[in-house]
């Protein structure tokens, strides 16, 4: 049986907290996780190192409530909500009938990277709605700008207030409306050089080398296995399932390296493509969504001529 707000709600009941004092960000989360507790739910806690240590203070100790590592959690979108959907699956076959988690997008995300954040926070009300979740997500209004902050009324469908109210937003826009739109693409200045390499419907074998060419040794080996593994699978899916041709530019900097995939289709159909598995075989859904797994970040883009992807590997915040 659920409980407090969501007690009559099906599927994953999703707040946004907007706070501008750390009083009254207490004043809203330290009742919503005791009241999982005494509810015998699973109560889960993922913030910021700053945040975290404010909310634990608060709590009672021993009093139950569960604190996962943030920076971990949060590393990537899909990343994300795969490890989320596991704990989900996890309690439920574990007999619980609601599960709360209180969480908090990186203030880091608020820059170069915010878009595919954006697109997270979106795709979760798809993503969680086969669990009995109900979460709320922390966002600082001394600190998190308004464009963020719009996106933030867009993606949650109701905000959680301190005087105890659960208020609609009201510019809410379904996921598959929201992540059918185009995001303005923040350019990253390496993208103002030639690139390293430029190639032309490339095999995945001079896709793979591309990236090694650009490599100087700025980043780990690991991160430029990962690219060049997310590179080879985009560009095989851009020449099996694009329209030609498929242009792949590789750039090289100090902390990091930048890739665009591009060909003259419309990209995937899917809005959850990247962020989800492929459901029902969909064209080049699996190799998207490990790339979303293994990159520091990855957007995309359309427009008359065609579908562009940009795989980042290294720093992507120095983009903005």
């Amino acid at each position: 049986m659920r409980t407090g707000a969501a007690a009559q709600h099906h599927g994953y009941y999703h707040e946004a907290v907007r706070y501008d004092s750390d009083d009254e960000l207490l004043a809203v989360v330290v009742p919503f996780l005791l009241g999982g507790v005494e509810a015998g739910e699973p109560t889960y806690v993922a913030l910021g190192e700053r945040t975290g240590a404010l909310v634990r203070s608060a709590l009672p100790a021993g009093c139950g409530v569960e604190f996962l590592p943030g920076g971990d959690v949060y590393a990537r979108p899909a990343s994300a909500i795969r490890l989320y959907r596991e704990l989900l699956a996890a309690q439920v076959a574990a007999g619980a009938r609601q599960i709360r988690i209180l969480g908090e997008v990186p203030p880091a995300a608020f820059d170069a990277t915010w878009d595919w954040w954006a697109r997270y926070e979106s795709a979760i009300n798809h993503a969680y709605d086969d669990f009995p979740l109900w979460s709320m997500c922390a966002y600082d209004t001394r600190c998190t700008p308004p464009e963020v902050l719009a996106d933030v009324a867009r993606t949650h469908p109701r905000f959680a207030t301190a005087d105890g109210r659960h208020v609609p937003s009201t510019t809410w826009t379904s996921p598959t409306d929201y992540l059918r739109e185009t995001r303005p693409v923040v350019p990253d200045p390496l993208q103002m050089e030639p690139p390293v390499v430029e190639l032309t419907d490339p095999t995945a074998a001079e896709a793979r080398a591309a990236v090694h060419k650009a490599d100087r040794g700025q980043m780990s080996a690991d991160d430029v296995d990962d690219l060049v593994v997310a590179v080879s699978e985009i560009v095989t899916n851009a020449l099996r399932h694009g329209r030609p041709p498929v242009l792949l530019r590789v750039w090289s900097g100090d902390d990091r390296i930048v890739a665009t995939v591009r060909d003259g289709g419309d990209g995937p159909g899917d809005p959850y493509c990247g962020l989800l598995p492929a459901s029902g075989g969909a064209p080049g859904g699996l190799g998207l969504w490990i790339t979303y797994q293994s990159c520091s970040h990855v957007t995309w883009h359309r427009d008359g001529d065609g579908f562009t992807l940009r795989l980042t590997a290294g720093n992507p915040h120095a983009a903005h």
